[in-house]
């Protein structure tokens, strides 16, 4: 299907389709196994400049939108979600520094990021997943700096990102209104990080907690001003959800690429099982599902570009049907292989390890649908 690609969106799917081959695929199962952070990739990411790819011009970055994300995103996660994740992790990081970040934050900050530093985004807590009013760390103003105190839990890239986003409370009297979001640098003294989490999925991508002990934080670092910490990550999240909704895609993709491929080569009966109804039916309906998924989460990225600011609905929508369709894609792909898809010699059952989280991060997607229903509701009744 053509979704109008630009020049520079095709140089970027091909760009990332060839790292993909050469790069992600010869070592997707080591990283996997070993749960090593990718660094070797994060190189070889950096030197295509797919940092930069929605950062201003001015700073380093090639100025696209989220359109070019997406296609880089979908395409690098069809070899391995876990891998790309310390990419697209950093884009989630350094979202809030692009649309709340000064002028001078931005200088000190984007640049860096286009030639690969690694970013960071800490929102979610024990106690605030879902309900991300339930923050409990907190930044308590002191002369020209906050403290902050309190742990972040299940961060991607925590601990091997330079650059950390983090979300606390500067009034606990206000509820979400009380909310600030601030930078924190690796090394800042009282900032360490937990253990690595032994994840199902996406094992190429670390996680770790965050710990703030009397942590000093200059208030240079605060973004946008105090109390905007809530809108700072809803926004964030708002622009980062078609990227969830693109990794989802690209785990579909190349679960259905192993499954099609492997259905025209095993033979049962005296004949390829490509040949039987029932496999036939599978890839129709995993196909069909994949196309639906890319029309909604391109449609969604070209709506943002557009200057769209009612794009929480759509985002949400995205996200939440993406990761149902890679959930169901990548299970129909283990069963298509079969003994084999249950072996690690494959990589289906991998992608369907993968698949999970998609479903969860970035806002479950039961959340999703509550997000989605709220908007339906609000929209009739101003009709």
């Amino acid at each position: 299907m053509d979704f109008g690609y630009t020049e520079e969106q095709i140089m970027i799917r091909d760009l990332c389709r060839q790292i993909g081959e050469e790069k992600i695929k010869p070592v997707r199962e080591h990283h996997d196994e070993s749960g090593e952070f990718p660094w070797d990739l994060v190189k070889v990411f950096a030197e295509a400049d797919l940092f930069g790819i929605a950062i201003e011009q001015q700073y380093g970055g090639m100025g696209g939108g989220c359109m070019d994300q997406v296609v880089a995103i979908e395409e690098l996660s069809k070899y391995c979600a876990g891998i790309a994740l310390a990419l697209f992790g950093t884009g989630l990081g350094v979202t809030p520094i692009m649309l709340f970040g000064t002028p001078e934050q931005k200088t000190k900050y984007l640049p860096r990021v286009c030639k690969g530093t690694i970013c960071a985004f800490g929102l979610t807590e024990a106690n605030a997943g879902s309900d991300a009013g339930g923050i409990q760390t907190t930044a308590v103003a002191d002369g020209d700096s906050y403290i902050l105190n309190g742990t972040k839990q299940w961060i991607t890239n925590g601990g091997e990102a330079d650059i950390y986003t983090v979300v606390a409370m500067t009034d606990k009297n206000k509820g979400a209104r009380g909310a600030s979001a601030l930078i924190v640098d690796k090394g800042t003294p009282g900032f360490t990080f937990g253990k690595k989490e032994n994840k199902m999925g996406i094992r190429g991508s670390v996680t770790r907690e965050l710990i703030f002990q009397d942590c000093r934080v200059p208030k240079a670092n605060l973004l946008a001003r105090e109390g905007m910490g809530f809108i700072v990550a809803m926004k964030t999240l708002d622009s980062s959800r078609p990227g969830v909704a693109a990794q989802a895609l690209g785990i579909a993709q190349g679960a259905f690429d192993e499954a099609l491929r492997y259905s025209r080569q095993r033979r049962q009966f005296g004949k390829p099982i490509s040949s039987f109804q029932a496999i036939q039916f599978m890839l129709a309906d995993m196909a069909t599902q994949i196309e639906a998924a890319r029309a909604l989460t391109y449609r969604c990225a070209q709506y943002m570009d557009s200057g769209a600011k009612d794009v929480t609905k759509w985002s949400a929508m995205a996200k939440v049907y993406a990761s149902d369709v890679a959930m169901s894609v990548t299970t129909d792909a283990v069963q298509i292989l079969g003994g084999y898809g249950y072996m690690k010699e494959y990589p289906v059952e991998k992608m369907m390890r993968d698949a999970k989280i998609t479903q969860i991060y970035e806002g479950t997607n039961q959340i999703q649908r509550e997000v989605i229903a709220a908007k339906l509701i609000k929209e009739s009744a101003s009709e």
